[in-house]
């Protein structure tokens, strides 16, 4: 079905609904450029965007949320441009950002080696990772300026992996059959984000940009101009002395990372949230595929109830780690004991074309799998083998530890066990989150001015992400499509004043912000509990119904549940203390109370969403392999959800097309 003829494309009809209180909305305008081919349209789009000349510039004013790759990019970038930017982080300096967290690499298809990569490669790997439910333009964006993104951080300081010779090294990773992932061993999120990092705080130092730390957003500034609704401003709630400011700016960024913690067990940093998403959704910003969860195959398995999250092993150790399970339940022998024909590689065996290397919803699924027919192992039999005896073998022991070092060192660190020795003990987790704010084709949300980028945006990634597409993504939206996209709506915008920090609607939302920590702060109720009772069930919850696999009595009954949930939490969550000091008790209580309702909206998404596709895999539709079975015919779109009160939905579709990679069956066998 092409993009250049639209008349050719069939009526668009949103499908009925299972779930009571969902009612279809309206056909959502991507702003894709008309009549241009697919993998043309980003370079058409910059071409012909508005401008703001560098005279009119420093009469804008920015505010970034968010000083990760995607807001400290877009932030360095637009201050260097010439832009008055306010960048907000709760953390106390910019370089604490959880894209540090990140491991195994950046993907680009830069076509330095000799194995017919390049850009179309690349977004079919996406497009097909992502079971067709991405926008394919967004794909050509990514795969198109990942040749830029490589080039911009090796000249501003990340230390990339080379070969003998002095070229940057690469490696493979999972759903490609190609080495397009650069890598500074295991530490390429850290040494990112310190190169970012450093360009933010040196147009910091420059004046150009000023920096808020502490300042955690708790609403947003909404106005309403020429009956559109259009953000101006966000007020922040300073962590160390409870200050409620109002901020204001002609454009609003929020970059503030994913919601996976809404699991209460995942591999993110703890104060990672969903707050500011949440803020934008309850104002009419638009949630796009809010159950596309990323459980990632090898995360380190729970093994007592006092964990307080899970821990994350890079997806690179596939490339020479092999996966397996022993093929009789429960058998607890040493591992190294176990003879080979008893081992299950099971990836290898299922899926012999990419073998360990399949994409991480596959993996997940394929674990999971094993753990529930009882071949799990551990002490609590909950997790498989990631076995390096084989790579040790035939590259010594030296190699693999100066690809994997680090991350040996810090499963020995966690688990007590040497991974040279000993497999590694692997389990899936939740780890990324495809869904967030729906953006149009210039990363601008529902909401006029309001622009989301990162793991905060849905865009790219589909129903599953690609492994080393997170950091791209994340940098192709800070580095080189905000920079261009921001200027593009500003520029209509010149002669506008900014919204006066104590005008009406920023006392109003002060005020809003207030009353929601005062009725936090207020509950005396007759059975209290702290936040983290709440959301310990909230995360049992969503990993049985809303995680690796999902069904219909699952979700209803999740729902009801969860429902039960917030009316207790609302009654009775106990907190000490006052808002006029740090108060981390108050701080979790109020992402609790976000995380209820997303967890809500996400099993809603689930239940309406009736078909198998990535991650989103519902047990009543398998093919007859026991393999995802998309519906396209009634399905191919992306769900924007909108509030409509309590218990009922809006879901507006922005339906998808593809000209480049052709709607087909993902195989990976």
């Amino acid at each position: 079905m092409s993009n250049t003829d639209t008349a050719s494309r069939p009526e668009f009809r949103h499908p009925e609904s299972i779930v009571e209180g969902v009612v279809p909305g309206t056909i959502l305008d991507n702003a894709e450029p008309q009549g241009v081919p697919t993998k043309e349209m980003w370079e058409y789009q910059k071409e012909h965007m508005n401008l703001v000349s560098p005279l009119n510039r420093r009469k804008f004013q920015v505010l970034v949320v968010g000083t990760g790759l995607s807001g400290g990019a877009a932030a360095a970038a637009l201050g260097e441009l010439g832009y008055d930017v306010k960048v907000f982080t709760y953390h106390d300096a910019p370089r604490r950002a959880h894209s540090i967290a990140a491991q195994g690499g950046v993907n680009s298809a830069r076509g330095k080696k000799v194995d017919n990569d390049g850009a179309y490669r690349h977004v079919k790997d996406t497009v097909k990772g992502g079971d067709y439910r991405c926008r394919e333009s967004d794909c050509w964006r990514l795969a198109v300026e990942s040749v830029r993104v490589i080039d911009h951080m090796n000249a501003i300081g990340a230390p990339f992996a080379r070969e003998y010779g002095g070229t940057l090294a690469t490696r493979s990773f999972g759903g490609v059959q190609v080495s397009r992932t650069y890598y500074t061993r295991g530490q390429t999120g850290q040494q990112l984000q310190l190169s970012t990092a450093s360009a933010l705080t040196r147009q910091i130092g420059l004046g150009n940009v000023e920096i808020f730390t502490h300042a955690d957003v708790v609403d947003l500034i909404v106005t309403n101009k020429d009956d559109n609704k259009r953000c101006e401003g966000i007020v922040t709630r300073n962590l160390i002395t409870g200050e409620l400011t109002a901020h204001t700016g002609h454009a609003v960024i929020l970059a503030t990372g994913g919601y996976g913690n809404v699991y209460h067990m995942s591999t993110l940093a703890k104060n990672s949230n969903a707050g500011a998403l949440m803020r934008a959704y309850e104002h009419g910003a638009y949630f796009a595929s809010p159950a596309f969860i990323q459980f990632h195959p090898t995360g380190l398995p729970v093994n007592a109830t006092w964990q307080s999250k899970t821990i994350l092993m890079s997806e690179s150790l596939r490339n020479d780690g092999r996966i397996w399970s022993p093929k009789e339940p429960k058998d607890d022998r040493d591992p190294n004991s176990i003879p080979e024909e008893e081992r299950d590689y099971f990836l290898e065996r299922r899926y012999p074309a990419f073998g360990n290397l399949v994409p991480r919803d596959v993996a997940s699924r394929a674990i999971s799998q094993q753990i529930n027919a009882g071949l799990g192992v551990g002490p609590l039999h909950n997790s498989a083998y990631l076995d390096f005896r084989d790579a040790i073998e035939r590259l010594g022991k030296d190699t693999i530890r100066e690809r994997y070092s680090n991350l040996f060192e810090m499963y020995q660190d966690a688990i007590g066990e040497d991974p040279y020795t000993t497999p590694m003990r692997i389990a899936p987790t939740c780890h990324f989150t495809m869904g967030g704010l729906w953006t149009d084709f210039n990363e601008m949300t529902s909401i006029n001015g309001l622009f989301a980028a990162g793991e905060a945006s849905w865009t790219y990634h589909g129903a599953n992400r690609l492994g080393a597409n997170s950091l791209l993504s994340a940098s192709v939206d800070g580095w080189f499509t905000l920079p261009f996209t921001i200027p593009n709506y500003l520029a209509n915008h010149l002669g506008e004043p900014v919204l006066p920090a104590d005008s009406p609607e920023a006392a109003e939302a002060v005020e809003r912000a207030q009353a929601r920590i005062d009725r936090l702060l207020n509950i005396q109720g007759p059975n209290p509990h702290g936040a983290e009772y709440y959301h310990r069930q909230l995360g049992e919850l969503l990993y049985f119904a809303c995680g690796v696999s999902r069904n219909v009595p699952d979700l209803q009954d999740a729902i009801v549940k969860i429902r039960e949930i917030r009316k207790d939490f609302w009654e009775n969550v106990q907190i000490p203390g006052e808002q006029n000091y740090m108060n981390q008790a108050l701080e979790y209580a109020a992402r609790v109370a976000d995380y209820i309702d997303l967890g809500e909206l996400m099993c809603v998404d689930a239940l309406d969403r009736d078909e198998s596709c990535g991650a989103h895999f519902r047990d009543d539709h398998l093919s007859e392999d026991g393999e995802a079975e998309r519906d396209d015919e009634n399905w191919c779109f992306v769900s924007a959800w909108e509030p409509a009160g309590e218990g009922k939905f809006i879901r507006h579709a922005d339906p998808l097309y593809f000209e480049s990679i052709p709607l087909q069956t993902r195989n990976y066998k």
